[in-house]
């Protein structure tokens, strides 16, 4: 990977991944789920300083199928009231432009490192946009990330448990937990069906008993294809994305980080961590598209501008 790379190509349209994202991932249901007792989604901060270190946390584990009593309010309920908050938490979002650092480290010894950032904006015609904000660095020693790698990361899905997702998911009530000064209704997600057009989520979601809104998730994606042959295959399969408080009322995703491994050529496992820290939040000023009477015919996009799936 080489810095001219991303010279030549300086913006793209955020493209929600569809199936042509090609993640990889496992068939079969997780055995076990683990639930991060993690450091709390904190109030936002208007400061950008230094990327902060990953949560600190302790792994809890539950069985498959948990037992544990109905919730305090019914079921139903927390999930149309976190539907909702996802629909006003989504929405929000999109008024926000905000910096982006993504650091992948190879956890050995030698081992190095590769950091890129990167700005999310909206244009005046409404689109969303990721560019880069300062040139990548690397230092790794037994791996390389590209563009395209980039690109998928930041197009992972954030919101999809709004209102009108919620009907492609079984959920089963885990229990309660406490997040620091939060307490947590604990569900087990799972598609009904996978589909053969976009990812859907497989984890777990943890929903604060006062605003019912989710404030960490735990998970994978999944679809019905294998990636193809050629398409980028980042070694990263499942992601625990914390969020904080805007306005006193939205929780909104800022930190994403995973762990996994990978086969070197010692035969030895490298162990690789991606983190993805989104700071310095500001309300976008851009006026609103006007309405147009005739919306003219697409054309092809170029690479760098991936039309957005409404």
């Amino acid at each position: 990977m080489h810095a001219a790379e991303f010279n030549a190509r300086r913006a793209f349209r955020i493209q929600p991944k569809s199936i042509m994202t090609r993640i990889p991932f496992t068939g079969a249901l997780l055995a076990l789920v683990l639930l991060f007792g993690a450091a709390p989604p904190a109030r936002a901060q208007d400061s950008q300083g230094p990327m902060a270190p990953p949560p600190k946390f302790e792994v809890k584990r539950i069985p498959s199928v948990p037992h544990p009593g109905p919730p305090p309010i019914p079921q139903e309920e927390i999930i149309r009231k976190f539907a909702a908050n996802e629909d006003a938490a989504k929405e929000v979002y999109d008024t926000y432009n905000f910096t982006q650092t993504i650091r992948l480290e190879e956890l050995t010894d030698p081992g190095g490192k590769f950091t890129v950032t990167g700005e999310q904006y909206t244009k005046p015609d409404g689109g969303r946009f990721w560019r880069i904000k300062k040139p990548p660095e690397s230092s790794l020693k037994w791996t390389s990330y590209s563009l395209e790698d980039v690109r998928t990361i930041v197009g992972l899905p954030l919101f999809f448990l709004t209102s009108d997702q919620v009907a492609n998911y079984d959920f089963l009530y885990a229990g309660q937990q406490k997040l620091d000064e939060l307490n947590t209704y604990i569900f087990q997600v799972k598609p009904k069906e996978l589909s053969r057009t976009r990812l859907l989520f497989q984890g777990v979601v943890f929903v604060d008993d006062h605003d019912l809104a989710i404030v960490e998730t735990y998970g994978k994606f999944v679809s019905e294809l294998v990636p193809e042959e050629g398409a980028t295959k980042l070694p990263f399969s499942l992601y625990e994305t914390y969020r904080e408080n805007f306005q006193d009322k939205y929780w909104l995703p800022t930190y994403t980080t995973s762990d996994d491994y990978i086969d070197t050529p010692g035969a030895e496992q490298l162990h690789l961590r991606l983190v993805v820290r989104s700071t310095d939040f500001k309300v976008n000023t851009s006026p609103a598209p006007s309405p147009a009477a005739t919306p003219p015919a697409p054309s092809a996009p170029p690479l760098r501008e991936l039309p957005q799936p409404k």
